[in-house]
């Protein structure tokens, strides 16, 4: 007998792959490219070669939300300070594009928004952490902007320890996508990184099995068990000392684990409810009319409102 649930989220995995909006994403990777390119000419042997990153090198980009992101590894003598690069590289890229685009300086990240066609690509400047250490290791230090002079500094990473840390897991990251459907369709602001890191370990530690909608469960039920432990721990691949639990206060991690929770009593009650927790992306759903250009979620009813005896979110 075929199982609903798990043939549904199938279908709400397939809705969403990128390979629905390749029009779309050529359009980013040639604006990303552009902005490469550009950095390649303006900074020359002062930088290692630049390379893309984020969720879709991972492979867990969905075709709702997302952006692309590349990194531009500066060698250690090209600056002075970590501030200076950022600053540096912001000013070029403001001067380059300011009249297409709205550049702004973000978290780690300088952030230009193509808004005549849509496209948000995310440049991280960064600078190894010794001199001709880069090639050895891939360690670098990425600048912390901020407002707040007590919130600045720095961050030591290793995003292709990131990118390896992901490799070849295609179970991980099926139930990763379904958590960040979940988190755009619900407005949930839990960072996607965390999920990814937080789903890793919960394969790590319960070898979930069966189909996907049991492996979905196992993990869901992991997470709430753990996830108010004051011992529980995310270690960043890229920086052990980095903990991702940190990025989640007390209140935050009783929200996360009430959803889950009735997320499982509500669906196992009735499976139908999982329409109302995932819905497909109708712009892609069999039968549905587009031109393969648009990527938004068409808005959808969902069967009901689950019971819960308190709401969050």
């Amino acid at each position: 007998m075929a199982d609903y649930k798990s043939n549904y989220l199938q279908e709400v995995l397939e809705t969403h792959k990128m390979k629905h909006i390749k029009d779309v994403f050529d359009k980013y990777r040639d604006r990303r490219n552009e902005i490469k390119d550009f950095l390649n000419a303006e900074y020359g042997s002062r930088i290692y070669s630049p390379f893309d990153s984020g969720s879709y090198s991972k492979h867990t980009a969905v075709n709702t939300k997302f952006d692309l992101d590349a990194v531009v590894p500066f060698k250690y003598k090209s600056f002075n300070t970590l501030e200076d690069m950022f600053s540096d590289i912001y000013n070029k890229l403001n001067d380059k594009f300011n009249d297409r685009t709205t550049v702004r300086k973000q978290g780690v990240s300088i952030g230009l928004a193509f808004e005549e066609d849509g496209i948000d690509i995310d440049i991280v400047p960064a600078r190894e952490t010794r001199v001709d250490g880069y090639t050895e290791t891939r360690n670098l230090n990425l600048h912390i902007n901020s407002l707040d002079p007590s919130e600045t500094g720095y961050l030591k990473t290793n995003i292709q320890s990131q990118i390896n840390h992901i490799s070849g897991k295609d179970n991980e990251r099926k139930i990763i996508r379904l958590l960040k459907i979940w988190k755009f369709q619900k407005s949930k602001k839990y960072k996607s990184f965390f999920f990814e890191l937080l789903v890793i370990k919960a394969y790590d530690s319960t070898l979930p099995t069966g189909n996907l909608w049991e492996q979905f469960k196992t993990v869901l039920q992991y997470i709430v068990d753990n996830i108010e432990s004051s011992t529980f721990k995310l270690p960043d691949p890229g920086n052990s000392n980095n903990d991702l639990m940190s990025t989640l206060d007390s209140y935050q991690k009783t929200l996360l684990k009430s959803d889950f929770e009735w997320m499982l009593t509500n669906i196992e009650n009735n499976e139908k409810q999982i329409e109302y927790y995932f819905e497909k992306n109708k712009e892609f759903s069999e039968g549905a009319s587009n031109n393969g250009l648009s990527y938004g979620v068409a808005g959808a009813t969902p069967v009901s409102t689950p019971s819960s005896k308190q709401r969050f979110g």
